[in-house]
């Protein structure tokens, strides 16, 4: 059973409150996810248009009758997980955070905050630079030969593949801080690995970035490799 503590008394929950406490902290998720969803099915065309920036001057087809629409949907439902997921989290923690010793939730819940925050900026990387550069290259790639049109649900598909990948990658540091903080793996046996890294980093570049260029796997693995050391950086300044 989980304790709470409430003015210095403690009382236990039991397993149906628990549950219960679980299922309205699930509701408001859900009810929050659906709000968000609904919002941006409101303002598809507004989104729609973020989305084809990187691929400006882009002529986009519908390949199959209501491709659009199934495309639209999808990128609401996508947008509500991943802006309400935020949330999610803090729902999590909340339900969590009782059950945790004072030095757990001093490491647990800054780690959470911050993987949030570690893959909105994955995300932000690869809209601002990662997907521009991969499309520049794409684009121009037999351009005198092909008139580049493309179906939207495929680039959408390239989008999300993309920024998600970043986002997850974007997560190497706070692995890397769990590993520490259970005495799985110290910072100087992850420094031992250096060279395996930067091997490792290059083969993932090369994955995740659809284009063939070698800027764009250059810069995809340079920032594998600079996450990994901050990664080390912190475990050090954790004294792990």
């Amino acid at each position: 059973m989980k304790k709470i503590y409430t003015n210095n008394n403690e009382t236990k929950m039991s397993i149906f409150e628990h549950l219960e406490e679980l299922r309205q902290r699930l509701f408001i998720v859900l009810i929050l996810f659906l709000v968000t969803t609904s919002i941006f099915i409101i303002n598809i065309k507004s989104i729609s248009y973020i989305l084809q920036q990187p691929a400006l001057g882009i002529k986009f087809l519908q390949l199959a009758p209501g491709e659009y629409i199934f495309v639209s949907i999808k990128i609401a439902i996508y947008s509500g997980i991943i802006f309400s997921s935020p949330f999610a989290i803090y729902q999590i923690i909340m339900f969590i955070l009782p059950g945790l010793t004072k030095k757990e939730a001093s490491y647990i819940i800054p780690t959470l905050i911050t993987s949030i925050c570690l893959f909105f900026i994955g995300v932000i990387f690869s809209y601002k630079i990662l997907i521009p550069a991969a499309l520049i290259f794409l684009i121009n790639y037999g351009s005198d030969i092909v008139e580049p049109i493309w179906s939207f649900e495929e680039y959408f598909n390239f989008i999300l593949l993309l920024s998600f990948s970043t986002g997850i990658i974007f997560q190497i540091p706070i692995i890397q801080i769990f590993l520490g903080i259970f005495n799985i793996l110290s910072s100087n046996s992850m420094l031992k690995y250096w060279k395996y890294i930067i091997f490792i980093s290059t083969i993932i570049g090369a994955i995740l970035t659809p284009s063939t260029d070698p800027i764009t796997q250059i810069i995809m693995s340079s920032v594998i490799l600079i996450l990994y050391i901050s990664g080390i950086i912190i475990l050090k300044t954790l004294k792990k």
